[in-house]
């Protein structure tokens, strides 16, 4: 974790990827996409991350395969 903060929260970008791309990807698409601007980022911070918008009704996480998972916009 890099000792400066970035200019627009992890939560908020993660929304907005999933906004350009049609509210749907996989879980690894998402951290490669999050990499370009976060790049101390890890796994289990994103985890983090998705777990809370997940609690907080914005978003849905639903396995596809063993090891990847479904991220999309929660409708409504």
């Amino acid at each position: 974790m890099s000792k400066y903060w970035k200019p627009q929260p992890l939560h908020t970008l993660v929304i907005e990827l999933l906004q350009k791309k049609q509210s749907m990807q996989t879980d690894a698409d998402l951290y490669k996409s999050l990499l370009e601007v976060y790049d101390d980022l890890s796994m289990s911070e994103l985890n983090r991350t998705l777990m809370k918008l997940e609690v907080d009704g914005v978003l849905n996480v639903s396995g596809l395969t063993k090891t990847k998972r479904r991220v999309e916009l929660a409708k409504g």
